[in-house]
């Protein structure tokens, strides 16, 4: 059943389905929940600070440990990004991305999860989200 799987599809499918699962856990998924800690002038809810928090530890710690290897366990080197150059495309993308993640509720990891879940919204989201992305490709080549 397995053959032609390599270990690293199987360990890039299980930790996806553990990222999904935890954005399902810590209601990521719930746009409502979202604009809820985005609403910092009304009825603001503080709760996914925790979420963040704890993303930026993980992320943190995971960094200082994993890249004391001198390779990863599945690949034969790091790739890790080489642009440092904070120029008007990334601010612009970065705006964009906060605007629409304030308008629906979603971005990309969570309005994935969220379709898979159920409901139709999700889904209109990562139709028009991969719209954008080939849109993109049609700007800037």
């Amino acid at each position: 059943m397995w053959r032609g799987f390599s270990m690293r599809v199987v360990s890039a499918f299980l930790i996806g389905l553990l990222f999904g699962l935890g954005l399902v856990v810590s209601q990521m998924i719930n746009p409502a929940k979202v604009i809820g800690f985005l609403d910092i002038a009304g009825d603001w809810d503080p709760t996914l600070l925790v979420v963040m928090a704890a993303a930026l530890a993980t992320t943190f710690l995971g960094y200082r440990l994993v890249l004391k290897r001198g390779k990863p366990v599945l690949d034969a080197s790091f790739r890790l990004p080489t642009n440092t150059v904070i120029d008007r495309p990334l601010l612009i993308g970065a705006g964009l991305f906060g605007v629409g993640w304030a308008m629906a509720g979603l971005c990309p990891g969570p309005a994935i999860s969220a379709a898979a879940v159920g409901g139709p919204a999700p889904w209109i989201f990562v139709a028009a989200m991969a719209c954008g992305m080939q849109g993109q490709r049609l700007i800037r080549p």
